[in-house]
């Protein structure tokens, strides 16, 4: 099967998305799938405003649409709600062409906490709800995230899971570090909508160590200088601190799923967060982890569970699975050949930038 995906996440955005994308293309591909990604990559962008180091591409819906009929797709997933995706639902609708797609991040909750206008939040949703209406299938990451959604009139939906990479994240990788332990870990973007602060403002004992960057890393270093930041660290160098934090620490609220949850678990790191949608369905309260509405409690709690049992209640989670539902939530379109075909193709447009 040929399938398009059209995204406006991807390299070098390092997020749950793009990552969660390029696990399930991976597994397409030894599926059988040839794979087609339409990003904002090789083309003419601008910043995001508000998140200037996001880059959007604004490219016609005519000329998006040349691609994808030059690709003679079988199925198309439009995953993000950006300009791309805006371009691929209106060259879909007008050619009558089913499509996918899929509820990654909650922009309108981020929206709020950047740009505090009355009407804005209520807006913002109403433009997403009318995104996905015509879509075949709306894919969801979490059944809390569904029930949210089902209240705010979203319609089509279906629970799409996420995996974790089970050779790279091991409790083999536990190694001693030159911290004061308890050593409480947190990796992500470091943004509002990430509620760190809620997190580093806590007293705790040990050492708060933070992986990753973005637009609130030099305040918060700033008023926190008792907090490591270690910046963004990848593969094995990730793997290996994951292993060896004695709890990681999600102290987002808006999160749709979170994938560093799953990696620490993997790790037979315990998770603490809050008692919201994402953690309440990823992570097995008082097995894998702890959710309560006082975080503090919650990452006290976490440290007294038992590791194998961590590292146990992640393996449920897995790319395969993943891309299993990912497959049979596709609509074929009409009049395709359906053939399979090996590997994976990246779209590039003419390489611009502006």
């Amino acid at each position: 099967m040929r399938i398009v995906i059209v995204t406006d996440a991807w390299s070098p955005q390092v997020n749950g998305v793009v990552r969660t994308l390029r696990a399930v293309t991976a597994e397409l591909q030894k599926r059988g799938h040839q794979v087609h990604v339409l990003s904002p990559e090789g083309r003419r962008t601008v910043p995001m405003p508000y998140y200037p180091e996001i880059r959007l591409a604004l490219t016609p819906s005519r000329v998006l649409g040349r691609e994808i009929r030059s690709l003679s797709p079988d199925a198309i997933y439009i995953a993000t709600e950006g300009p791309l995706g805006w371009a691929a639902r209106r060259f879909c609708r007008r050619a009558n062409i089913p499509f996918t797609s899929g509820f990654h991040t909650r922009f309108a909750d981020y929206l709020a906490l950047r740009v505090p206008i009355p009407g804005l939040v209520s807006a913002s949703w109403s433009m997403l709800r009318d995104f996905h209406k015509p879509s075949q299938c709306v894919l969801v990451p979490t059944r809390s995230v569904a029930e949210d959604l089902e209240r705010r009139a979203f319609t089509n939906l279906k629970v799409w899971t996420r995996g974790v990479d089970h050779t790279l994240f091991t409790p083999g990788k536990r190694a001693a570090l030159d911290y004061p332990r308890p050593i409480m870990l947190h990796a992500g973007r470091i943004a509002p909508e990430k509620n760190i602060e809620a997190f580093l403002s806590l007293d705790l004992p040990g050492t708060k160590l933070l992986v990753g960057d973005g637009p609130q890393r030099a305040d918060l270093e700033k008023r926190f200088p008792d907090a490591v930041f270690l910046g963004f660290r990848f593969d094995q160098d990730l793997a290996r601190l994951m292993a060896s934090a004695d709890v990681f620490v999600f102290p987002s609220l808006t999160d749709t799923f979170g994938l560093v949850m799953l990696e620490a678990m993997a790790s037979g790191t315990p998770v603490a967060a809050f008692d919201v949608p994402s953690p309440i369905d990823v992570v097995a309260d008082g097995v894998t982890g702890v959710v309560d509405k006082h975080l503090k409690l919650a990452i006290l709690r976490a440290l007294a569970l038992d590791r194998g049992k961590v590292h146990d209640g992640a393996q449920a989670f897995t790319w395969e699975r993943t891309a299993q539902i990912f497959e049979e939530s596709l609509k074929p379109i009409p009049g395709s050949s359906g053939r399979a075909a090996n590997g994976i193709t990246t779209s590039l447009a003419p390489s611009r930038s502006g």
